[in-house]
């Protein structure tokens, strides 16, 4: 008789268009168990997770439950059964409450109306005997990230959830928080619950979960005691060899001043969001960003970028080679020699529902490289296009694939591509690997190591500090819309003294980063 609370048994899943995301995969579950799922983008882990939340169907292959063999035919069927999800973009209101969303479509009733006394009471027990302490009258909107994660979480348990599926729970946390979350993870094991933790972090893989399954171009590879395997044998399990996230740099040779920022201030609904941001960027040079989400980063890159226009009432300079580009528009700002990888691929990096090709080459068809005469050079961007998928690794059957049926992380080597390849002077990249494989990930990274060795400027703003640490030759860190930290040393710093800036516990002082940021 199997322990197992949940068995997926040679599960395939082909698309309509031919592409086969899962082939014969096998997957088990123990009751009371932390187990890790680890895999390339694009090798079948998200399509898995949606067959065991009902958000598809399998084509093939057999789903055991508690011993009993199951169709989990949508999400309500698998929150009946006690499994939740929280996605790695959140699903909250921003304008609702702590409870509001916790109870959202479940309310607490007196009469005809919600009953708040017994919602908020709801809530606090249930924080309180998980060690997950919400404010239940706090606007979701007004939360960290980690607190953020916190409501799903919560709203999982509230629903009856006793299998947990986090989907990269720690992509945007500090150390500090990703030790906390940690802790409550440990603490649902211990009460009963049983959690499936998908991450790239191979060293938090290995420090939170009992066992790991791998996954590669749709197939498993194994289910392992992770205390069996070295972070180095789930990485070549992976990707098929080694992978190193540890770079030996050049050393730094700096050319002129390529993008400034001199005094910049920016308020939204009456709320300071910019307080007073100066630093300049260098040829050459790559300048990390550490902030944690909603320290004012987002709206830094916005109006460096043209994709928020600065108000009368704000003030400041935002220069490209000594010229003013504050009431530029997006295009003129990019004639300028600016690309910008955006931290929200699917937003603002693609357009959903082109192609390959029309994504990967669309800012040179607008700078007009493909004209000819009347019409465009259609060989010559086919070439390009099938060169760039090609150089970049991206997996998909032609250049005609639709951008959006790919999987993130292929998707973001699109982006990267698109915006690397044009030789900028000033490279914007925002979040380049979130999401994205350990193998992905050390190629995008000698990608922009490589840009930086021929001269380009780039702005590095990441929530994963090993990837600030190891890239940045020099690194700012934000909070609450401030400079509060400048590092010139990249060698010597760690990444818990880097996030306790990034939480405000730490500041260097007003005149060490005046004078570091004027060089």
């Amino acid at each position: 008789m199997s322990n197992n609370i949940l068995e997926l048994k040679k599960i395939t899943k082909v698309y309509p268009n031919g592409v086969v995301a899962n082939k014969d995969i096998e997957f088990d579950l123990k009751e009371g168990e932390i187990h890790a799922i680890v895999g390339e983008n694009g090798a079948g882990k998200s399509t898995l997770m949606k067959i065991l939340f009902g958000m598809e169907q399998p084509s093939d292959g057999e789903i055991i439950f508690k011993g009993s063999k199951t169709t989990i035919d949508n999400p309500e069927k698998a929150i009946e059964m006690g499994i939740g999800m929280v996605h790695q973009h959140f699903m909250l209101v921003p304008s609702f409450t702590v409870m509001q969303n916790l109870l959202l479509g479940m309310e607490p009733k007196k009469r005809i109306f919600i009953d708040k006394v017994k919602a908020k009471k709801i809530t606090e027990e249930l924080s309180n005997r998980y060690d997950l302490h919400v404010d239940p009258n706090s606007k979701v909107k007004n939360l960290t990230v980690g607190m953020k994660q916190k409501v799903e979480i919560l709203k999982a348990l509230v629903r009856g959830a006793k299998i947990l599926i986090l989907d990269e729970p720690t992509a945007v946390l500090t150390p500090q928080e990703t030790v906390e979350l940690f802790a409550q993870l440990k603490k649902l094991r211990t009460e009963g619950h049983t959690i499936i933790f998908i991450s790239h972090k191979l060293k938090e893989v290995k420090e939170i979960s009992d066992r790991i399954t791998i996954v590669r171009k749709g197939k498993s590879e194994g289910i392992f005691n992770t205390s069996d395997v070295t972070e180095k044998d789930i990485s070549r399990l992976m990707v098929g060899r080694d992978v190193v996230l540890k770079y030996d740099k050049k050393t730094a040779k700096y050319g002129e001043t390529v993008l400034s920022v001199k005094n910049l201030n920016y308020s939204q609904q009456n709320k300071k969001i910019l307080n007073n941001i100066n630093f300049s960027l260098r040829k050459g040079e790559i300048l990390g960003i550490a902030g944690v989400e909603g320290n004012g980063q987002s709206q830094l890159i916005r109006l460096i970028t043209g994709n928020m226009a600065m108000q009368t009432e704000n003030s400041g300079e935002i220069k490209i080679k000594g010229d003013i580009i504050n009431d530029l528009s997006i295009l003129n700002i990019r004639k300028k020699g600016l690309s910008y990888i955006p931290e929200d691929r699917m937003t603002t990096g693609i357009a959903g529902e082109g192609n390959i090709k029309e994504n990967v080459i669309g800012n040179r068809v607008v700078s007009g490289e493909f004209e000819k005469k009347f019409l465009l050079n259609t060989k010559n961007m086919d070439e390009l296009s099938d060169n760039l998928i090609e150089k970049f690794l991206v997996k998909c059957s032609n250049r005609f694939t639709k951008i959006k049926s790919l999987s993130g992380g292929n998707i973001q080597k699109v982006v990267v591509a698109r915006e690397c390849s044009i030789k900028p002077e000033i490279l914007i990249a925002e979040q380049p690997s979130r999401g994205v494989d350990v193998g992905a990930i050390e190629f995008i990274h000698h990608q922009l190591l490589d840009m930086r060795d021929n001269q380009t400027g780039i702005l590095l703003v990441s929530a994963d500090l090993n990837e600030v640490i190891e890239l940045s030759d020099n690194i700012l860190v934000m909070y609450e819309g401030e400079i509060v930290a400048y590092f010139d040393d990249t060698k010597s710093i760690t990444e818990e003294e880097l996030g306790l800036c990034m939480l405000g516990i730490k500041k260097h002082s007003e005149d060490r980063i005046r004078r570091a940021v004027n060089g």
